[in-house]
């Protein structure tokens, strides 16, 4: 092949791949959110040192302990997420699935237990876990100062007796 149609061939591999990571940038589906999407600049620093001081405050929510990033469950069996998130004031913690808040229902519970004066965890339980259940879920973590987010990939599999 001549080297100008392999430099050609290239050149729409990588358009489509960056169609493909900023084309759904509105939606809230599919990919979690990068930094520079929850407005941190590219460089890492922030023009002014107000703006670094209210971005990085130390009383902001900060996630301390998360569940696996991967995680592969058999179905009809229970799926558990953890999150512990600390902050001043305490944060409030809210659960998403494919960047949809999730609500409670007969198979899905959320378990909240306030520790100390600053300090949340929240635990999210499915069961009996079916194949609606795979996708990506986010553990937020929020107060008046800022926003910490996790995120865990599920996907299942089939167990055979």
């Amino acid at each position: 092949m001549p080297r100008s149609t392999v430099m050609l061939f290239l050149l729409i591999v990588l358009l489509l791949n960056s169609h493909e990571t900023f084309g759904r940038r509105g939606r809230g589906r599919g990919k979690t959110r990068s930094r520079v999407q929850i407005g941190l600049p590219i460089t890492g620093k922030y023009r002014d040192p107000e703006s670094d001081q209210y971005y990085n405050n130390h009383n902001g929510a900060k996630i301390l302990l998360a569940s696996h990033f991967d995680l592969e469950y058999v179905l009809g069996h229970k799926i558990a997420f953890l999150c512990v998130a600390r902050g001043n004031p305490r944060p409030h913690i809210t659960w998403f699935k494919d960047g949809a808040e999730i609500y409670t229902h007969l198979y899905l519970h959320v378990h909240e237990w306030q520790i100390g004066t600053d300090k949340v965890k929240s635990k999210l339980e499915i069961d009996p876990a079916t194949q609606m259940d795979a996708g990506v879920y986010e553990c937020t973590a929020d107060n008046m100062y800022s926003i910490d987010r996790r995120s865990f990939k599920t996907d299942f599999s089939i167990a055979f007796d």
